[in-house]
């Protein structure tokens, strides 16, 4: 139908006007054809891949300036996320949480002290800037000091986690007041003859296996006690460390903070919890020390007890499920699709999620935290944290992403600023494959270097 116009001066701006419009018309008609052809090239690449067909993969990708999804392959798909599930902790805790952690909570009872930790993991913590505003605090009480553990509602292990790796170092226990990050570390010195134990409270609980076979340093620990042995190796040989976790209890604890005092800890063992008229100490260490060992280490442990100083400030008692239900329930019910998330880390196989929701997360996350910040605690590409060796761009990190990686599973999700300078965000999820997981980094750095070039 032709077009008609009520005036000659009407007619004349629409005449004037019209290579604009059609101008324009142009322009959305291309973005559009580039978005379906980007959209068409990433679903080939990743249906065709013979490295991604052999196991169980998704993807998802998404402009948060048009507020658009640019790609989706298998979205809507449940996937193991692995380690992907610190960035559930992390938006939580940073969401609660202030600058500063607390560290304890404390009430005098005439001359005595009575304490409770609230989960924070820096105390003696080797990995974390140096802290002593606790063991000043206990120091300067002159009276009895006792410790309770009455808030702990929680259990040593995540539900779900795997029984048998007790003994390494990704998988030290949850406390409420956890010390030396819960873990022995043993030093050998390749000019001397032995190692070194820390804290040296466990020096002489390790005893040497002379038939341990290993050619390689050995160390191991018995399942429900902290009796640890090693192998001829690992007294000579090439210099090592080793972190093996130790069976936390509040008596080993309070036996702990005695010999780091040079006095008597008491343990109060009653299921007590702090009044209203508690005070709280708060630790020296910035919240952000924490963050970023949870980021770009990903640390299983920091992860943990950051959940479990969520549950504290929330419910007063240190119970991740607690804090857990709140989030889903109050700060993600807006999500795609639910995640089931049971722990802090993501060392159960029991957390289930699907890429479309950890790329809404991510778009919650940037939208509340500042830039400089957020990309200062991922792990950047090329550059830091676990994608050190990926991804590093003509001019510096092109992805800041956090990775997850369990036996035969493993994911990325993060942010991607391409070569025009427009940042997507994106969530890659592998799970089921057998083997190495090298062959599918090597395939997600070949897809979104594609995307860092070409949109």
């Amino acid at each position: 139908m032709p077009l008609h116009f009520a005036s000659p001066i009407r007619s004349f701006v629409a005449v004037r006007l019209l290579p604009l419009w059609l101008m324009a018309l142009a322009v959305g008609l291309s973005g559009c054809l580039a978005g379906k052809k980007l959209r068409h090239d990433l679903h080939q690449r990743i249906e065709s891949s013979p490295v991604f067909r052999s196991a169980f993969t998704g993807f998802a990708l998404y402009d948060p300036e048009k507020g658009q999804w640019l790609a989706e392959y298998q979205a809507d798909h449940y996937f193991t996320p692995a380690s992907n599930i610190k960035l559930f902790t992390f938006y939580l805790s940073n969401r609660i949480n202030q600058a500063w952690l607390p560290a304890l909570v404390y009430e005098e009872t005439g001359d005595t002290l009575i304490f409770w930790g609230t989960g924070h993991p820096g105390l003696l913590h080797p990995w974390l800037p140096a802290d002593s505003s606790v063991l000043a605090f206990l120091r300067k009480h002159e009276g009895p000091l006792f410790f309770c553990a009455g808030n702990f509602a929680d259990r040593r292990f995540g539900p779900g986690w795997a029984w048998d790796d007790y003994p390494w170092y990704y998988q030290a226990e949850k406390a409420p007041l956890p010390l030396y990050a819960n873990v022995v570390h043993v030093r050998h010195d390749s000019t001397e003859i032995g190692f070194r134990l820390s804290p040296a409270l466990f020096a002489d609980s390790a005893r040497l296996d002379a038939v341990a076979a290993d050619e390689h340093p050995r160390w191991m620990r018995d399942e429900c006690r902290n009796r640890f042995t090693y192998n001829p190796p690992a007294v000579t040989g090439p210099a090592y460390e080793r972190e093996i976790p130790f069976r936390w209890s509040p008596a080993l604890a309070a036996q702990l903070l005695s010999d780091t005092l040079g006095r008597p800890v008491h343990v109060l063992a009653l299921p007590l919890m702090p009044s209203d008229s508690a005070h709280v100490l708060y630790a020296a260490q910035p919240a952000d020390s924490l963050y970023r060992l949870l980021l770009q280490d990903s640390d299983n442990f920091i992860a943990e007890q950051l959940l479990l100083m969520a549950a504290y400030l929330l419910t007063d008692t240190l119970d991740g499920r607690r804090a857990i239900a709140w989030a889903l329930d109050s700060l993600l019910s807006d999500l795609p699709d639910r995640p089931l998330w049971v722990d802090g880390s993501g060392l159960s196989r029991y957390n289930l999620a699907t890429p479309r929701t950890m790329v809404m997360l991510l778009d919650k996350i940037r939208r509340e935290v500042p830039a400089q910040r957020l990309f200062g605690l991922l792990p950047a590409g090329g550059r830091s944290g676990t994608i050190a060796e990926w991804y590093a761009g003509p001019d510096g990190p092109y992805v800041f992403a956090k990775t997850g990686t369990l036996r035969n599973r493993h994911c990325l999700s993060g942010y991607l600023r391409t070569a025009r300078g427009r940042w997507l965000i994106f969530s890659f999820m592998h799970n089921n494959f057998p083997g190495s997981n090298r062959a599918w980094k090597e395939e997600m750095e070949r897809i979104l270097e594609y995307i860092y070039q070409n949109y």
